[in-house]
């Protein structure tokens, strides 16, 4: 059973959006204002945060950078805030997805849902490793290193830059890499460009200048070429059974 911690100081909307959580089979913990949800997180290490931004105390924003300081938990933000600029700034701090308020409890399980199930699934065999220089992806085991030391990624953040590192030199729209990547059949598009910028201040030498994460301008992004695929598991068997 996965373990969801849900910070919400509306009483009402903490109890709905808690009991749809429990309806769907994940055991939750709640905390009211930023404080506890820090002490909370640090006690019971949840599998994926609900996350308010308007919280007395510290704000959303400020948990979210404090998690994150700490622990790369899925964290799903919620926001009465529906300016763009506003949804972009939670991304940034480290919030894995958002939902706007007034919300349907049920999109928000279903969005929970879809993080957690990429975060807990188990390791799928022949997935492979990803090359790029000094960048190594390892897609089974969900571990990404750079000049070998290990990235802090969010799950978003990680699904993003295997899928385009497993596509190299082909450009990919927004919209493509929402549905391919994360599933979504419906968002924001300002998602793709919030992860793609937060992937480059952490994969590039200079973020400023890219060289792997590339913008292609009226289309989208493209991972550039030349990485290759070892085709090796985490356990140094290849997709046909050969000891690599």
């Amino acid at each position: 059973m996965a373990r969801v911690l849900l910070v919400e100081d509306d009483p009402t909307v903490a109890d709905v959006v808690g009991r749809y959580l429990s309806h769907a089979g994940f055991e939750v913990d709640r905390a009211g204002d930023g404080h506890a949800a820090l002490a909370l997180a640090a006690e019971c290490s949840p599998d994926l945060v609900v996350l308010d931004l308007m919280l007395p105390g510290l704000d959303g924003r400020q948990v979210c950078r404090r998690l994150r300081e700490r622990s790369a938990v899925p964290i799903v933000m919620l926001t009465a805030l529906g300016e763009e600029a506003d949804r972009v700034a939670g991304l940034e701090t480290g919030a894995d997805d958002y939902i706007t308020k007034p919300f349907s409890p049920r999109e928000l399980v279903l969005r929970v849902q879809s993080v957690l199930r990429r975060t807990l699934a188990p390791p799928p065999a022949g997935r492979g490793v990803l090359r790029a220089g000094s960048l190594v992806v390892d897609v089974a085991a969900r571990v990404a290193t750079r000049d070998g030391e290990s990235l802090a990624l969010t799950v978003r953040e990680f699904d993003l830059l295997a899928f385009l590192m497993a596509h190299p030199g082909e450009a990919f729209s927004r919209v493509t890499l929402l549905e391919r990547v994360w599933g979504w059949t419906y968002g924001d598009a300002s998602t793709v460009t919030v992860h793609i910028r937060r992937l480059r201040e952490k994969v590039e030498a200079d973020p400023t200048t890219p060289v792997l994460l590339l913008t292609v301008w009226g289309i989208g992004y493209r991972f550039e070429a030349g990485v290759s695929a070892s085709g090796v598991t985490a356990s140094g068997v290849s997709a046909s059974g050969e000891r690599s």
